[in-house]
């Protein structure tokens, strides 16, 4: 099986229908989503939406949300919170890496790295 056959996760492939039978919801359910800002499908050349493998996931965690009881505020919320979480972990692997190869490059054969200082 080829790389070809599965489509990028963030790429748009599917149309409103396929993915509401995918998770489980109507298409208004979709169109409500992104009216208030839960979810933005790519759109064709002619304005037709897409939606990609990770908007599919996002509808999945929106259901799971609701399913939890919280309304469409929460859900907002939750998810906005979940991807500010998303980038300060991922900026803080690339600062720990970062530190990692500059302490492993400043350091000759028995050096200790230097300590860190508080700013």
């Amino acid at each position: 099986m080829s790389d070809r056959s599965v489509p990028a996760p963030g790429l748009g492939v599917y149309g409103i229908s396929v993915a509401a039978d995918l998770v489980g919801m109507a298409p208004q359910t979709l169109r409500l989503y992104e009216d208030r800002g839960l979810l933005d499908p790519a759109r064709t050349a002619g304005g037709t939406r897409r939606y990609s493998q990770d908007d599919l996931d996002r509808l999945r965690r929106i259901g799971e949300l609701l399913g939890a009881g919280l309304n469409l505020a929460g859900v907002a919320a939750v998810l906005a919170l979940e991807s500010d979480n998303a980038r300060l972990l991922e900026e803080n692997r690339r600062m720990r890496t970062g530190r990692h190869r500059n302490q492993q490059v400043t350091t000759q054969p028995g050096e200790h790295p230097p300590k860190a200082t508080s700013g």
